[in-house]
């Protein structure tokens, strides 16, 4: 069974930095597809970012929706199974809960939307007030 374990978030102020962590168990192979999405109240879930793990020519290959590029950043420790959203940058319009997504349904990895995803982490509150 594919576990993600979520953690870090948290408030700041806009301009801040803060990084979300995504603890992957269960997969028996190196290679598989990590999102991350978030929502706010009323809204549908929206994909941020999005990761192929493991090598091989698909490896690493990362993705990133316009509103975060150049601010957000995921990386990989595979030694850990964990997959980091570093978001730097931070304004208030990021504030949302945020999510990690693993275990494609359907469909590429790339911009792959929250409704592909078969598990989720528990989610984890960013706040960035202005």
């Amino acid at each position: 069974q594919v576990q993600l374990v979520e953690s870090g978030g948290g408030s700041v102020q806009a301009g801040g930095s803060l990084r979300l962590s995504c603890v992957v168990s269960g997969y028996s192979h190196d290679n598989y597809c990590v999102g991350w999405f978030r929502q706010t109240p009323g809204k549908e879930r929206e994909g941020v970012a999005g990761i192929y793990t493991g090598g091989g020519p698909s490896g690493g290959i990362t993705y990133y929706t316009d509103s975060v590029k150049g601010r957000f950043t995921i990386s990989q420790d595979s030694a850990k199974n964990t997959l980091n959203l570093q978001m730097n940058s931070l304004k208030p319009e990021d504030t949302a809960m945020y999510y990690c997504a693993a275990g494609l349904k359907w469909g590429s990895c790339y911009f792959a939307p929250y409704t592909a995803f078969r598990y989720w982490g528990q989610g984890a509150q960013v706040t960035v007030s202005s």
